[in-house]
């Protein structure tokens, strides 16, 4: 009988069956021996294991089975039981054979690579070992790239992998499987470097944009250019900018690309180990739109329209394609025109023009509208400074296409070419355009019939508003003149009496204009400067023509006569005390005074104001700042406004009554002094003698001196030298 055993594991070996035995021997054979070794006996109640079977692992008796355990590959052999049975009264012994076989595992592969870091292209031999076990053992080879799955390498099942020649896909972990009847077991895992590389690199741009030539990016986007290059060791990196060094590093950001960034950009890939390098140039170039909007204009032809729609610049130029009430048109880079028949189009149709562009999220749009101009042509003529040219100029805005303009003469032939509005002519100035007449003619798509304005050259005609002003002296005179037609406007100016023109704006004349009036204002009219016959003249580039206005300056009536009635010194001749009257009725605004040196006979002074503007009610005046040793002589006039009467007699002042002051003019000093001696004289008497100076009564200020008037009314009379010093002191004043 044969049994198995795993070593190290356990095993029973049974001795037969039936009751048990008296006696049981086991003995072992080695294989190859022919002599057999005991290894155990037993009796039932006592049993012994040889020493020597040790050999076999740890054998020890179980009734009469053998086991053992841990078990060990010397255990390989023939075993044999002996076994003494009672049968009735008898003994017999019984046989039994075992062969056992001890299996052992496999031990754990061991993975060797005769070149562990090998060049992409070499040859690689990969031996996996396995120290013992029991055969048939068998092997199974196991591939795992350092990213990705393992991979079973079918159909390799021998101890040694070639790999002729090696390449990048053989890189990873290696491990071999070994597998018995017992167990199976997996080296741990060698890892394989190949060296390659580096590739051409690969040069990637993120946002992705293509051209035929490379890639292309929007301005002020951020813009990512990554490159890769197969190898092993991983590749270093470095960015060329047109064949400058921009960057190191697989990746490289432009954060906001600028026009300035287009270029050839270069990815150079270095393996370090190998000390090999790659290139690869891509081209970027930066779109950026074109400016603004488009535009869209409008051109009229016959019977048609014409849209131009244009949006210059950008790289690369913008789509442009029309859309209009009735369909589309076509498709042009930088300049969409697209011609349309006018007709069956309503007025306020709208066309739309749309601008594509790559570097845009959303199109670019404008739009025309068709617009008939409301109304008719507007006519005006205007002339040059110089009225050399007359400038015939028509109007007719607001329409979509501007309407076509042209200037036609009275026979109906054509001034000119056509122009949109305002459509402007030039003529000569001659005298014989005057009453001929000029058409404007107006075209549009939408209109039918055409428009039409007309003028007519006219000489210009004046009127005044009186041929005759009257004003009095000194006062304001107002001319007026007025236009009253005349094409091309004309040009107003006065002339004065002495044929000049009038300058605006000075002490004397003043002219406003307004509109077709102009107005001369003349200000303090003198009938010396002012009188006489004013021109108002009217000129435009076909004539001129002029009126009269005769101004009259008439002057206030006489003043009555007046005469003095006091005229008195005061004040030590330095000032006149002067009264007047007047004589006769009439108007009257004020008076006047002169004066002059009182010289007898011819050589007389010259008359001088010594006083003015006098309030025409007064009859008074103080006259001052005389010199005490002239004799002055004095005559008033009258005045009613600008005209001056008859002066008055001729007077010179007196002195006032009770003066004796001619007594003492060459003694003035002496004078004072004896004023002053006389009051001491005066005060020191009235000490001496109070009751000659009687008080005032019951008044609230107090006792009172009485005047020296009231000398001459007392019943005490003073004494006859206070009479006298007073009479000094009266002449002193």
């Amino acid at each position: 009988m044969s049994l198995q055993g795993v070593r190290g594991g356990s095993v029973e070996l049974a001795c037969g069956s039936g009751p048990a035995p008296l006696v049981v021997l086991w003995s072992f054979t080695p294989l190859g021996s022919v002599v057999p070794r005991p290894v155990a006996v037993t009796d039932g109640a006592s049993s012994k294991v040889e020493p020597s079977a040790s050999a076999l692992g740890i054998a020890s008796l179980r009734n009469s089975s053998l086991l053992l355990r841990e078990l060990r590959e010397g255990a390989r052999g023939h075993f044999l039981c002996q076994a003494l049975h009672v049968s009735g009264d008898q003994l017999h012994t019984t046989y039994s054979y075992l062969t056992l076989a001890v299996l052992v595992p496999v031990s754990k592969p061991q993975v060797r690579l005769s070149d562990p870091s090998p060049v992409e292209g070499a040859s690689v031999v990969v031996t996996c070992a396995v120290r013992e076990g029991t055969e048939p053992v068998t092997l199974a080879w196991q591939h795992q790239a350092p990213q990705g799955p393992g991979e079973v390498l079918v159909g390799v099942k021998e101890p040694l992998l070639r790999l002729d020649p090696v390449n990048r896909t053989h890189l990873g972990w290696y491990v071999c499987s070994a597998y018995n009847a017992v167990n199976g077991l997996s080296s741990d895992g060698v890892f394989l470097d190949v060296v390659y590389g580096p590739d051409k690199p690969v040069i990637t741009v993120e946002p992705l944009g293509l051209t035929a030539e490379g890639f292309w990016a929007s301005e002020k986007e951020e813009v990512t250019l990554s490159c890769l290059a197969a190898s092993n060791p991983p590749s270093h990196y470095v960015w060329l900018w047109d064949d400058t060094q921009v960057h190191t590093g697989p990746t490289y950001v432009i954060a906001s690309a600028r026009r300035a960034h287009t270029g050839l950009y270069t990815c150079l890939a270095r393996n370090s180990y190998l000390d090999t390098r790659t290139r690869t140039s891509v081209q970027l170039t930066i779109y950026y739109p074109p400016a603004g909007q488009p535009s869209c204009t409008v051109l009229p032809t016959p019977a048609a329209v014409t849209l131009l729609c244009t949006w210059p610049g950008g790289l690369p130029t913008a789509q442009l394609q029309w859309e209009g009430p009735h369909g589309t048109g076509p498709t042009a880079p930088s300049n969409a025109a697209w011609t349309h028949a006018a007709t069956r189009l309503p007025n306020g149709s709208v066309f739309t023009c749309t601008g594509q562009h790559p570097a845009l999220a959303l199109p670019g749009l404008c739009r025309a509208t068709l617009w008939e101009p409301p109304q008719s042509p507007t006519c005006r003529i205007t002339a040059t400074v110089d009225d050399q040219f007359i400038g015939l100029s028509c109007e007719w805005p607001r329409g979509m296409p501007p309407a076509t303009l042209s200037w036609l003469d009275d026979q109906g032939q054509p001034l000119g070419g056509s122009s949109s509005s305002p459509a402007t002519h030039m003529l000569q100035a001659r005298g014989d355009l005057a009453g001929r007449e000029f058409t404007c003619l107006g075209s549009h798509p939408l209109r039918i019939p055409n428009a039409q304005c007309r003028l007519q050259l006219e000489a210009p005609q004046l009127t005044v508003a009186e041929p005759q002003v009257s004003v009095l002296e000194g006062g304001e005179a107002w001319l007026h003149c007025a236009l009253q037609g005349g094409k091309p406007p004309a040009r107003l100016l006065w002339l004065g009496p002495q044929g000049l023109p009038v300058e605006g704006s000075t002490s004397e004349f003043v002219l406003h204009p307004q509109g077709a009036q102009l107005r001369l204002q003349i200000q303090g009219a003198d009938p010396s400067r002012h009188r006489g016959t004013y021109q108002c003249v009217a000129h435009n580039a076909v004539g001129n023509s002029s009126q009269h206005v005769l101004l009259e300056v008439l002057r206030y009536p006489a003043p009555p006569n007046v005469t003095i009635s006091h005229l008195t010194y005061r004040r030590n001749r330095r000032e006149v005390q002067l009264q007047w009257a007047i004589q006769g009725p009439g108007n009257l605004t004020g008076f006047l005074v002169q004066q002059r040196a009182s010289v007898p006979g011819p050589g007389a002074g010259a008359w001088e104001t010594a006083a003015s503007n006098i309030a025409p009610e007064s009859r008074g005046q103080q006259l001052g700042g005389l010199d005490p040793g002239v004799l002055y002589a004095f005559r008033i006039l009258a005045l009613n406004h600008h005209t001056i009467g008859h002066p008055s007699e001729v007077k010179t002042p007196v002195d006032p009554p009770f003066s004796a002051y001619p007594a003492v003019l060459g003694a003035a000093g002496t004078g004072m002094v004896v004023a002053t001696v006389a009051s001491l004289l005066v005060f020191q008497y009235a000490a001496r003698h109070p009751q000659n100076f009687p008080r005032s009564e019951g008044t609230n200020r107090g006792a009172q001196e009485k005047s020296p008037r009231h000398w001459q009314t007392s019943k005490h009379q003073p004494p006859l030298q206070v009479q006298i010093l007073h009479q000094n002191l009266l002449m002193s004043q």
